[in-house]
């Protein structure tokens, strides 16, 4: 078979996406793990620190896009979190039918123990390693995800 014909650029970029691809099935057990106790997987975590960063309360399918996920696997995470009573619907003054997400005042203490237990363990984590290597790693990654939400948008 023959071998495809990378650029340089091409060979390592596609080197860093099958690391990335590996990193981050790691790193989502490693968040399922670390907030397990609280009643929280990585995926509710995120949507949760998604939701806590955004300006003001937007409807799921802002969510979705801020999270670069589908809209239908942030609505099943809402619903879940609305459930357990971390999250709310609120009414939207600008259409009827996409009610606002709102974070509950168990919802923010949940966040806020989850973040509590991050902070030991991101520290440990990135003991030893080279703060300009991490910030220019993610100047990459920032870069690679303009340019493909750029693409997605065509």
């Amino acid at each position: 078979m023959k071998k495809p014909n990378h650029t340089p650029a091409g060979r390592a970029m596609t080197d860093l996406v099958l690391e990335l691809f590996r990193a981050s099935t790691r790193m989502i057990t490693a968040g399922d793990r670390l907030v397990a106790d609280i009643g929280l997987t990585s995926a509710r975590w995120q949507l949760l620190g998604t939701i806590v960063s955004a300006d003001r309360a937007q409807p799921v399918s802002w969510i979705a896009r801020d999270m670069g996920a589908n809209r239908q696997n942030v609505q099943r995470i809402v619903n879940d979190l609305v459930k357990d009573g971390l999250l709310e619907f609120q009414p939207n003054p600008h259409h009827r039918r996409a009610q606002l997400v709102v974070l509950t005042d168990a919802g923010k203490e949940t966040f806020d123990l989850a973040m509590k237990l991050q902070a030991p363990w991101i520290n440990e984590l990135s003991e030893g390693l080279d703060v300009d290597a991490i910030q220019t790693t993610h100047q990459v990654l920032n870069q690679l995800r303009n340019k493909l939400e750029e693409d997605q948008k065509d």
